[in-house]
């Protein structure tokens, strides 16, 4: 199994997920012609993506679902409360409704959605699975649960939202809504809060900690890794980023 990221951020967020014979796009919040161009730097083109998830219908996620799985002829996977607020936009496009936090299966992955305190309407994360390995991904959590900890317990790669500073947010330009919004117990995760988690469930089997949907204005990749590290005792460098230009290249699970 493998992961990679066409972009992580406020302006636009998809994550690749390959096992077997089939490629998942979690989100996919660029433009058709953005998309593809990022595919490509993953040597995809769009027929290659058998799916699509979103977990929730802010635009930097599902913005360019719509457009992107009707061109392509992708099926899409959402919860029903996601399904409410953006039902309407998909015309033709095959749309599979979730249904609480079932594990189901699409080709060659097996999936376990999980819900998470984020401020839409029925927000899921998912847990990526081959029957070997197991790839979490965490973003757009204003706070950590039970559940997140259970769900996230063990796995061997983790891509982990680290999306801001908390002095850096404190201290920046924001006007004191959108601070209290994204510091809120519905808003998005702090630097502190992502390597919390990590102390708090078992890593031994990691082999990839990616952090993601940092903010530029109110972090730093430096940041985001010192706090990881710090959890995890390991090298900086050892702590990827996805980032909002480049995304992340290709990362083995094995």
């Amino acid at each position: 199994m493998r992961f990679a990221s066409l972009g992580s951020g406020s302006e636009g967020n998809a994550l690749l997920v390959q096992a077997g014979a089939t490629c998942i796009m979690l989100d996919c919040g660029f433009g058709i012609a953005e998309t593809v161009l990022r595919l490509a730097r993953l040597g995809l083109s769009p027929e290659d993506v058998d799916a699509i998830l979103i977990t929730h219908e802010h635009e930097d996620h599902s913005g360019g679902v719509a457009r992107f799985s009707g061109k392509f002829g992708i099926p899409v996977w959402m919860s029903c409360g996601s399904w409410r607020m953006l039902g309407d936009e998909f015309g033709a496009v095959t749309v599979n409704r979730i249904e609480g936090q079932q594990r189901f299966h699409i080709g060659d992955i097996d999936l376990t959605p999980y819900t998470v305190p984020h401020d839409a309407r029925e927000p899921l994360q998912f847990v990526f699975g081959d029957g070997a390995r197991r790839l979490g991904v965490l973003t757009d959590a204003g706070s950590i649960t039970s559940r997140i900890r259970s769900v996230l317990d063990g796995c061997d790669a983790l891509v982990l939202e680290c999306n801001h500073d908390l002095e850096m947010l404190r201290n920046g330009r924001y006007p004191p809504s959108l601070k209290q919004r994204i510091s809120s117990r519905l808003g998005h995760l702090a630097n502190d809060e992502a390597a919390g988690l990590l102390s708090d469930i078992e890593c031994g089997r990691l082999q990839h900690i990616v952090a993601a949907h940092l903010s530029r204005q109110n972090n730093t990749p430096d940041l985001a890794r010192a706090a990881l590290a710090g959890a995890l005792n390991c090298a900086l460098e050892w702590i990827g980023v996805a980032d909002q230009d480049g995304g992340l290249d290709w990362r083995e699970i094995g």
